[in-house]
């Protein structure tokens, strides 16, 4: 295994991680930001308030991105796999 290879693998394997997790990070990032923006223009401060809308985000994200985040990892590991044989060449 030569350095190109270790650099490809490294590149895809963070290709794949931000792909597969930027729709719940982004979903939360947004639910955050309008939480924020109506707590700024009604002046409530509770603290529930920023957490409870955000994992109802998340979870409902993980339900809707799930199935497809979970293929998406699935192709890369079976390409991994199959390529094991001609990396440690």
């Amino acid at each position: 295994m030569n350095l190109d290879q270790v650099i490809t693998l490294t590149e895809q394997m963070l290709k794949i991680s931000l792909i597969v997790g930027a729709p719940i990070l982004l979903t939360a990032f947004g639910v955050g930001m309008l939480v924020s923006i109506f707590q700024a223009a009604t002046q409530i401060q509770e603290m529930t308030l920023t957490f409870i809308p955000k994992i109802v985000a998340t979870v409902g994200a993980l339900i809707v991105f799930g199935s497809w985040m979970f293929v998406t990892l699935m192709d890369y590991f079976h390409s991994i796999f199959l390529s094991i044989h001609t990396l440690f060449r």
